[in-house]
């Protein structure tokens, strides 16, 4: 059995009790390790200068240069560094800039602990994380960009897919399970299942069975990795 690799988090929150709040939830894991925090971006870009992290979570509503810039410069400093946006507003205005900027993920405040935590390994994992609601004007955004270039291009993916899950989609598609995917890549099947959320919520089906029909339907599995994968 694999050890557990401990997340070493940078959290960023002003609001000093909901940043207790926070503290609280994610310390009753054993695996979540809170290495620094910080009350605003200038201090959160500091410490990840200096400080070795797995995942930043960061409330974009920050008081001096905010979250977004704070994101930005963070990612100029270390762009495989994730970072996991925590806020309460969803406009598609923020949304398009935090995909700008690069970050990994966005979850509203308020969410359940257990999805939190789950996203912040899905980020960690190198998978994306996006909320629901946020996932719906993602969707609306590329499939307007897909329409306006199908003729260009008639597989045209709807929604980004990173490299990693477009082969664990076509791995899927192959009919795959979880501990055979995990094999093939050499990762763990925690891991794929991250992975697998994350292609499941991107392309708005229910399960990894419509996911691997919608991927074969619309040609977003080349033929010859399929019959790479089957063979």
């Amino acid at each position: 059995m694999l050890p557990v690799k401990t997340l070493r988090i940078l959290l960023v929150e002003d609001d000093e009790l909901f940043r207790l709040g926070l503290q609280v939830k994610l310390q009753q894991e054993s695996d979540i390790e809170i290495v620094a925090e910080a009350e605003d971006g200038e201090t959160a870009i500091e410490i990840a200068k200096h400080s070795p992290l797995d995942v930043v979570l960061l409330d974009i509503g920050l008081p001096g240069i905010g979250g977004t810039e704070a994101c930005r410069q963070i990612k100029q400093l270390n762009p495989d560094l994730p970072i996991l946006v925590l806020t309460s507003h969803s406009h598609e205005s923020l949304i398009k800039r935090l995909i700008a900027v690069g970050v990994q993920g966005y979850c509203l405040k308020g969410i359940a602990a257990e999805t939190l935590i789950l996203a912040l390994r899905s980020v960690a994992a190198g998978a994306s994380w996006w909320d629901r609601t946020a996932t719906t004007q993602i969707r609306a955004t590329f499939d307007s960009v897909a329409t306006a270039e199908a003729t260009k291009n008639e597989e045209t993916l709807d929604l980004p897919l990173t490299r990693r899950e477009q082969e664990i989609l076509a791995l899927i598609a192959a009919g795959k399970s979880n501990p055979e995917i995990a094999a093939a890549l050499y990762i763990t099947p925690g891991t794929v299942r991250v992975h697998v959320h994350t292609i499941i919520q991107k392309l708005g089906v229910r399960d990894r069975t419509q996911a691997a029909v919608l991927a074969i339907q619309k040609h977003w599995v080349a033929a010859s990795l399929l019959a790479q994968h089957d063979s």
